[in-house]
């Protein structure tokens, strides 16, 4: 600073009012000061700006699987509008742990963000998230929700998705369709069994598409054969096991439907190392339009999330509950896409 005001030829108080953008200062001093700096390579140190005016104009973003092309997206909505409102962007993932859950969020907090955009791990555990909002520091959710915290949320209709894939296989003639799926073990007993049309308490994006798996099926006549629901789990060794077993069963199902990318390329290779042909022996239905997923032969039907505009959305959320505290807190969901390509098979008559 003692350089830039030498340059600029203003005491350094004044120097740092110009850079710092407070006080009584010209707009041609200003000017002339930003013109120094620039050629003294003057850069300002942020720790000691944002302690003087509380403010980081930083967002952390908690996900929960970077490998998941559809967080990678939602990341890249989220990025580009804090950008364009002049903030940067924190990120840290979880791989589904609630534990490392807490710990990012703490961290965060540590790093004096001004509000948090999260996926949570357990929508029952979210005490992290409470001593978030009772520091002052706004959170929106993304993909999930939580029931003991009134906070934003936009994700998809994740039953309606499912539902209506399903309505779609069967009218191409398949009644034995599997699901691999992520839903943890203690929340499958109440998925079979939901048949409320509003989401249970804490419902997880998985559970939701598994439930709605599931009335697409009682709702054509057909029972849930629980022998076609899997945990596919989170990791593509254990999803592509879930698979081979699925289509290893003497009446293994026409039809497959996967409730995320991950588990639809891994129910593909198991198919192929199998030696089973799709979709002439078994149909695939995937959750998420990952970039292979048209590039694949055949290329994959999926239903299509539109991820950039859910991190957008909650970008948008988030700002503007840092700028005026917002309305009523709300809950968004975006319509999904049924994209037909080449992995469903229409089996006898349609």
């Amino acid at each position: 600073m003692i350089d830039v005001a030498r340059k600029a030829g203003v005491s350094r108080a004044t120097a740092a009012r110009a850079l710092g953008g407070y006080g009584r200062v010209s707009a041609a001093t200003i000017a002339v000061v930003r013109t120094a700096a620039e050629e003294v390579g003057y850069r300002p140190n942020e720790l000691a700006r944002s302690m003087i005016t509380g403010r980081t104009r930083t967002i952390g973003v908690v996900i929960s699987d970077i490998e998941n092309q559809f967080f990678t997206r939602v990341l890249r909505g989220a990025s580009d509008v804090v950008r364009d409102h002049g903030y940067d962007l924190l990120l840290a993932n979880t791989d589904e742990d609630a534990v490392a859950e807490r710990q990012m969020v703490r961290v965060m907090n540590g790093k004096q963000v001004e509000g948090l955009i999260v996926c949570p791990v357990d929508p029952d555990e979210v005490d992290h998230l409470a001593e978030t909002l009772s520091a002052g520091r706004p959170v929106v959710l993304i993909d999930r929700t939580v029931t003991a915290l009134q906070l934003d949320s936009v994700g998809v209709d994740n039953r309606r998705a499912t539902h209506d894939a399903v309505s779609r296989l069967i009218s191409r003639g398949h009644r034995r369709i599997g699901i691999i799926s992520g839903v943890q073990p203690r929340f499958l007993a109440r998925a079979l069994r939901q048949e409320s049309s509003e989401p249970a308490p804490g419902e997880t994006p998985s559970e939701g598409r598994l439930v709605g798996y599931c009335q697409g099926l009682r709702e054509a006549g057909l029972g849930v054969d629980e022998a076609l629901v899997v945990d596919g789990g989170f990791h593509s060794d254990q999803a592509r096991q879930a698979a081979r077993d699925l289509l290893s069963i003497p009446d293994r199902p026409t039809a497959l439907l996967t409730t995320d990318s991950l588990l639809t390329i891994s129910a593909l290779q198991a198919i192929r190392n199998l030696g089973l042909k799709c979709p002439q022996e078994v149909s695939l239905l995937g959750f998420d339009d990952a970039d292979w997923a048209s590039l694949v032969e055949p290329p994959i039907t999926v239903i299509s999330q539109p991820a950039y505009e859910i991190g957008a959305r909650a970008a948008e959320f988030l700002l503007a509950r840092i700028a005026d505290g917002g309305a009523a807190s709300q809950t968004v969901q975006l319509p999904t896409t049924l994209i037909e390509r080449g992995s469903v098979a229409t089996i006898g008559p349609a």
